[in-house]
């Protein structure tokens, strides 16, 4: 695996990687493995999480993360990503990237000679779904089997989760509402990919049945990046989907609820389940320190 820019590039190593999570987190992977290695971070959309876990997680693990905004770029005036990513690969061992567009990260990653780790884009979030994926094991004990149930908009992040969800072997239910379903293409892969792992994935537009019986409820902003001027209308159609205590009591008596963060109190997600014993979404917010950590050490470790 050179790049990390969906969690199709990583079928056959997501176990490895939540692995070396595991050892990172519990210290059994120890000293600066990353050490005279330079990983540069682009940031075209704003970002507290992401950039924060890679830059303190390159620091742990004795690397150095420089921090390169789009708009101090020659990005900003025009350069091609062509030509900056032969450049950076010159100085960098490896470059993260959150952007708009996932067409140009793949473009950044075909003329790097470096690895590219995309933070996010318009179509994934896979750095996000490996702290998901870490979270869940640590409060289940596993993840084969287990349902999550994503509720909302099915973004980016929930994208990432139905692949992570196929190649894992737990279930996962996306409750929207008609005509916010994930991508097409990437249901389809995790589709298939789930005949191999025995996932069940699916689709559920009634957001009461899709929660029956489930492990794990999910959620995310009903408003992304980029989609603010549908924000009145939006809000009224995913009005029923809102996670909130009632829409809870209809799991597994001990569902643990996620949320990948910023959330909108009173919209997706109410205060009361956010703090409540069953929230595990301060803990999932720190596992992504250690799942970047260990995407980190996989992809540049030379040991």
């Amino acid at each position: 695996m050179k790049d990390l820019l969906s969690m199709s590039d990583v079928e056959d190593q997501v176990d490895t990687i939540l692995s070396i999570a595991e050892d990172l987190k519990s210290g059994k992977i120890t000293g600066k493995p990353l050490e005279d290695k330079y990983l540069g971070m682009i940031f075209e959309k704003s970002s507290t999480r992401t950039r924060v876990s890679f830059e303190v997680g390159m620091h742990q693990l004795g690397g150095t993360p420089l921090y390169l905004s789009s708009k101090d770029l020659q990005l900003n005036r025009g350069e091609p990503i062509e030509d900056t990513a032969r450049v950076l690969s010159r100085f960098l061992d490896c470059i993260m990237i959150r952007a708009k567009n996932h067409d140009d990260v793949e473009k950044l990653a075909e003329y790097s000679t470096i690895p590219i780790i995309s933070g996010l884009t318009d179509l994934e979030h896979p750095c996000q779904a490996f702290a998901d994926l870490l979270t869940i094991k640590e409060y289940k004990g596993k993840l084969s089997g287990i349902k999550l149930v994503f509720v909302g908009d099915g973004n980016n992040v929930c994208n990432s989760l139905l692949l992570a969800s196929a190649y894992t072997g737990m279930n996962m239910t996306v409750a929207c509402p008609p005509g916010y379903e994930p991508d097409s293409a990437i249901y389809k892969m995790a589709l298939k990919a789930a005949k191999k792992s025995g996932s069940k994935i699916e689709i559920e537009h009634d957001v009461y049945k899709a929660v029956e019986n489930a492990d794990v409820l999910y959620t995310d902003v009903w408003v992304s990046m980029g989609d603010e001027e549908e924000q009145a209308e939006r809000e009224l159609i995913f009005k029923p989907y809102q996670i909130n205590a009632e829409l809870l009591s209809q799991a597994n008596d001990d569902a643990i609820v996620m949320h990948c963060l910023p959330a909108i109190r009173g919209q997706e997600i109410t205060e009361d389940v956010m703090v409540s014993s069953q929230s595990a979404i301060w803990d999932e917010a720190e596992n992504r320190l250690h799942a970047q950590k260990a995407i980190l050490y996989y992809l540049l470790n030379e040991d």
